[in-house]
């Protein structure tokens, strides 16, 4: 019984934990075709945060979005999700308040204005 209570009270902890959200992702496909990839990666003001950065752009997505911001601010809000953070939009140039949800492979992303207006994307890992 002690060795069941022990295993238990072990991964409580692990239960409450963030999936792995962290490395390389590709954007899905605008209306044109073109999407961008991001490194995903723990906050350097605050680990326990995520961020991400704009690597490349294909399909002729333009080149001068590289090293800017998507992503900033990311709270862990359970196992997979994430939120009270930030992304931008490089095709209207707007930041939206974000979450984020982490199921296997594909990272739906969700930005919204005052709440009510919302868009979202489904990303892919690449690595």
């Amino acid at each position: 019984m002690k060795k069941i209570l022990m295993a238990a009270l072990v991964a409580l902890p692990m239960a409450a934990q963030a999936g792995d959200v962290t490395g390389l992702w590709q954007t899905a496909p605008n209306d044109e075709g073109k999407y961008i990839r991001v490194q995903i990666y723990p906050c350097a003001s605050n680990a326990a945060q995520i961020c991400g950065v704009i690597t490349e752009g294909f399909a002729g997505a333009t080149q001068d979005n590289n090293g800017k911001p998507i992503i900033w601010g990311m709270q862990a809000n359970g196992e997979d999700t994430w939120n009270r953070g930030n992304v931008w939009a490089p095709d209207s140039d707007k930041t939206y308040r974000a979450n984020l949800s982490l199921s296997g492979d594909t990272l739906v992303v969700q930005g919204c204005v005052a709440g009510i207006f919302c868009r979202s994307s489904n990303w892919t890992r690449v690595q």
